[in-house]
This record gives C-alpha cells, sequence and structure tokens, in this order.
C-alpha cells in the first residue's frame, strides 16, 4: 500500500468514527420523543438487567442456603435450573408473551432464572467452604443459627458469591439485547432495530460500545463491593507479600 493509499484509507476510518461519534450525540435524547433515543435504551438496559440481577439473587440466596443445609435436596435442584438454562433465551421470551405481554417482565422473568442457574453453585459452594470449626466457634460464642448466617457465614462466602454473581451480571447485560426481539432488550434495540434492519453502523457500534461499557462498570462496582465486604482478606494478602518480601530478601543475605 502506497503512501497516498494510506493516508485516504486513515481519513475514511477518521470520517467514519467521527461520523459514528456525532450520531451518537445526536440521538443521545430527543426532548419531543421521551421513549427514543439513547438514553432511554441505555436506562431501560440498566432497569432490565439490574432487576433481573437482583431477583435471581435473591432467589439464589435462601434456595443455596437450602441446599447447602440438606445436601440430597441439591442434586435435583441443580437439575432442575440446569434443565432451565438449556432451554434458548429466545424460546423463553416468546413462551412468557402470553401471560406478561409486553411488558418487562417478558425479558425479566426469564433473565432472572438464567441469573439463579449461574449463582446457585457459587452460593452452595461458598456456604460449603466454611469451615467446621469457624460455626463451632460461633455457637460456642452463643450465636444463633441466624446470626450466625448472617454474621460468620455469609461473610466467609462472600467472595465465591460475588465471583458467581460477576459472571452472571455480565451475562446477564449481554443477554438482555436478545429481548429486543419482543419489543424490549435496551440498547439491542439499537443494535438489531436501528442498526442490522437499516444496515447502519452507527447504531450497532453505539449499541455494542455501551453494552460494554455497562458491564465492565458493573464489574467493577462488584469488586470494589467485595474488597468492601472482605478487609480482612486484603489485610492477609498484604500481609503475605510482607512475609514473602521479608524472606526474599533475608535470602538475598
Amino acid at each position: 500500500m502506497s503512501a497516498a493509499e494510506a493516508a485516504h484509507a486513515g481519513a475514511a476510518a477518521w470520517d467514519w468514527v467521527t461520523g459514528v461519534a456525532q450520531w451518537g450525540v445526536d440521538n443521545w435524547s430527543r426532548p419531543g420523543e421521551p421513549d427514543r433515543g439513547i438514553r432511554p435504551r441505555l436506562v431501560q438496559h440498566m432497569r432490565l438487567s439490574y432487576v433481573s440481577i437482583g431477583i435471581g439473587l435473591a432467589l439464589a440466596l435462601p434456595l443455596g442456603l437450602a441446599c447447602a443445609r440438606w445436601r440430597r435436596l441439591y442434586p435435583p435442584v441443580l437439575t432442575g435450573v440446569n434443565v432451565l438454562y438449556a432451554v434458548p433465551s429466545i424460546a423463553l421470551f416468546f413462551l412468557m408473551l402470553p401471560y406478561t405481554g409486553f411488558s418487562e417482565w417478558t425479558a425479566i422473568v426469564p433473565l432472572a432464572l438464567y441469573t439463579l442457574v449461574i449463582l446457585l453453585p457459587n452460593v452452595v459452594d461458598g456456604l460449603r467452604q466454611v469451615p467446621d470449626h469457624v460455626r463451632q466457634a460461633a455457637v460456642a460464642m452463643g450465636f444463633g443459627p441466624l446470626r450466625r448466617l448472617v454474621s460468620v457465614e455469609l461473610p466467609v462466602a462472600v467472595p465465591v458469591i460475588i465471583a458467581g454473581l460477576r459472571v452472571a451480571s455480565v451475562a446477564t447485560i449481554s443477554m438482555v439485547s436478545v429481548a429486543s426481539l419482543v419489543g424490549l432488550g435496551g440498547l439491542g434495540q439499537l443494535i438489531l432495530t436501528e442498526g442490522f434492519r437499516r444496515q447502519f453502523d452507527a447504531p450497532i457500534v453505539t449499541g455494542i460500545l455501551l453494552t460494554v461499557a455497562l458491564a465492565l462498570v458493573t464489574d467493577a462496582v462488584l469488586v470494589l463491593a467485595q474488597r468492601r465486604l472482605t478487609p480482612w482478606a486484603h489485610r492477609d494478602r498484604a500481609r503475605t507479600r510482607r512475609v514473602r518480601a521479608a524472606s526474599a530478601q533475608a535470602g538475598k543475605r
């Protein structure tokens, strides 16, 4: 490729980028059409995602606690939720239509079930990883079952639960776009309705970038939440690093 051709390709790429950015600025919000534009789609995407994740977590915690307490319950429950996960999301959206119509619950219910499938094993594994001597120490201190669960077992299980929540959050945020096939989907409407159907790049790129950004921001917030909920873990890691550094320095001497 000659220098002139390279310069022409670079100018074309720059024009394409500026065109996409300008489209995003021009269509961020439409005062005369409050239900259209990028911002309303982003708000709907966040609402569908976070409500689904919250419901899935609210279902996974008590169900996971029951499965951790009564081990025979876990295999059939896990099999049942895995069967739900095997059902294609598009099929579930259309199956919900006769019962919920074109309301947001048509997307929230299937997405919450998928979130439950991802979170349940993490909740069970996290609770099972609590050492027995920790539980026994809590009982010896007079902790009742509820106080032991809230003050001892759940804090110890938080890293494993949040690890599953991070995976479920990213998966849910990406799957919300599929709901655009039933008239929902938030940013998915930019990608499918205004992008692919019109063969227009700007809505597609904007929808994908905002979806990825929303997933990254949500993941970062969950990481920060884990650090706030488990400060002892970071103190232990810092102490371990100091011990290793001191051992390395002593070895060099």
